[in-house]
């Protein structure tokens, strides 16, 4: 499952814990990361950025994962495309 789209999420949640990017997997979870909640809603907002998506606050509650939010962000890019 590595593209582009999640080696960009690998890479914003490396840079927003400021974290080796080889310590961020695609298995990784938010508590392994040491990720609060400040520092998902940071990750988020820029996921929105880069990607121009919007992520609903019911949407950003569920992510609890990397593999979570790679998986939102893939089906929130596609709808984009097909709209």
């Amino acid at each position: 499952m590595t593209d582009d789209v999640t080696a960009k999420v690998l890479e914003i949640i490396a840079k927003q814990k400021r974290i080796p990017p080889e310590q961020v997997t695609i298995e990784s979870t938010f508590q392994e990361l040491g990720l609060d909640s400040l520092d998902a809603v940071n990750i988020l907002f820029e996921l929105e950025g880069a990607f121009d998506i919007s992520i609903s606050d019911e949407q950003a509650r569920q992510i609890k994962s990397v593999r979570q939010m790679v998986e939102g962000v893939h089906s929130l890019v596609a709808e984009k495309k097909t709209a």
